[in-house]
């Protein structure tokens, strides 16, 4: 069962309930669940855009598949129809791009990213990202913290990225929200915001909090007084969870529990609704994680980081859960060390969902060219991965790690129309991202500047140009 269908199948549940009570009864307040929720919702809107038809290219699906001479039909904000015998639509709108020698993928989707709330320019005074008060800061959400005007937006659009989950940092235990992002401009953060995508609750074991609370002479200062603090957090929020659920149904004095932001997130993830984003290098550590999930009955979605996968690749793809991975960047401190540049290969090979991540504002803008050296790091091994292959580790697997794959992530139909046309094999290092569409819209062109969105910071030399 999705996140959505879940959603769905407990409202319906829920409002068969409350109508039941309704006979003549004061119906009790409901508690607050994220999919009721009317604060800080999407208030996304798709450029509107005509018809687009972009043919004779190559066609990366993310499916499986790569098409020659193939056609991609953009409308109305979604993808209409791929193949190579699709016929024009006799739509005097209708744009045709010759893609003659060029690809077609789907946007690009970076699953850990800290683009508005670590901003450009780098100063103190906007450096947003950790909240590093407290062991466990589940109240906090990055998106509060996002500011749009951020012009490394637009150096990743210019990289092909088109939705991108934004995380706290990784000096808590639980660090609080994540929100996933369409790339486009906006006044605020809720013009943004992927509209439907659930949330994600960053977690991080290891070296970090242990070492930030432990210097301030607090716990956690050791990997075991990681494990629990999160373990204390879980049986609060399931108290919490269990104190509203019993209010619900008529038990105790009839008296709604009070709101606690810090629990109502850490529920969120009990009932399904919030996932989680989980950084976490070793690979031991890891098999506690979800060891502790089992414990509390959830599910991580995602590690992140994660040098270690290799290691544990086969329970990864046991259990379901992904890893977002970087291509060769590890040694940075010890528990990065153990790291092999095949780590994102092997991880798929065992059939557990590999994706490659950034967690920089310089490497989002090349997550094309981090999948080719994960691919090339494969065959090395002779593995024999293909193009065709590779590019879900940036699109399809990204998506389905935060949980928006039945939106996006491929070249299908009824899907969201984030595509992306290439000057030439993007896993080349000399390809670069020509036009990049959302929703169908053309939110970059490279050959033309008007079509190159820029922040405040950039009005001033365009206006030179």
């Amino acid at each position: 069962m999705t996140i959505k269908q879940f959603s769905k199948s407990f409202l319906a549940a829920f409002t068969g309930a409350a109508f039941l009570v309704g006979c003549g009864e004061k119906e009790p307040a409901a508690h607050p669940k994220d999919s009721d929720s009317q604060a800080f919702v999407s208030q996304y809107k798709a450029n509107k855009y005509h018809p687009v038809l972009i043919k004779n290219a190559t066609l990366l699906t993310a499916t499986g598949e790569q098409i020659e001479n193939g056609s991609v039909l953009l409308a109305d904000g979604e993808i209409v129809e791929v193949g190579t015998d699709i016929d024009e639509p006799s739509d005097d709108n209708l744009e045709v791009i010759d893609a003659k020698g060029k690809w077609v993928t789907p946007g690009i989707i970076d699953v850990h990213s800290h683009l508005g709330v670590y901003p450009a320019p780098g100063v103190a005074s906007s450096a947003d990202g950790n909240e590093m008060t407290a062991p466990v800061t589940a109240d906090v959400w990055a998106e509060h913290s996002v500011w749009p005007q951020d012009p490394q937006f637009q150096l990743a659009l210019a990289g092909g990225v088109t939705s991108m989950q934004i995380l706290p940092g990784s000096a808590n235990l639980v660090g609080g929200r994540g929100v996933t992002l369409k790339n486009v401009g906006g006044r605020s953060v809720m013009d943004m915001k992927f509209p439907d995508a659930p949330y994600g609750l960053k977690m991080a074991c290891g070296e970090n909090p242990k070492r930030v609370y432990g210097g301030k002479g607090q716990a956690p200062m050791t990997r075991m007084g990681n494990v629990a603090g999160y373990r204390k957090s879980w049986i609060d929020a399931k108290e919490y969870m269990e104190s509203w659920d019993n209010y619900e149904a008529g038990m105790g004095n009839g008296k709604p529990p009070k709101r606690d932001l810090r629990l109502e997130s850490l529920a969120g993830v009990l009932r399904g609704e919030i996932l989680i984003q989980n950084h976490c290098y070793r690979a031991d550590e890891m098999m506690v994680m979800m060891e502790i999930a089992k414990e509390f009955d959830f599910k991580v979605t995602t590690f992140h980081h994660a040098v270690e996968s290799y290691k544990i690749a086969d329970k990864l793809a046991e259990n379901g859960v992904c890893s977002a991975m970087w291509s060769d960047w590890w040694g940075f401190k010890q528990e990065a060390y153990d790291m092999v540049p095949s780590n994102v290969a092997l991880v798929d090979k065992a059939g557990a969902c590999a994706v490659v991540h950034s967690d920089s504002a310089t490497v989002i803008q090349h997550l094309n060219k981090e999948a080719a050296k994960a691919m090339a790091s494969g065959n090395r091994l002779g593995m024999d991965i293909t193009p065709a292959h590779a590019i879900k580790w940036i699109t399809i697997n990204a998506a389905k790690a935060i949980g928006v794959d039945e939106q996006t992530g491929s070249l299908e139909e009824g899907k969201m129309a984030d595509v992306v046309l290439w000057d030439g094999n993007p896993f080349s290092v000399y390809t670069k991202a020509e036009k990049v569409f959302i929703d169908g819209a053309l939110m970059y062109d490279r050959n033309n500047q008007f079509k190159q969105p820029v922040s405040d910071f950039g009005l001033t030399n365009m206006n030179q140009q």
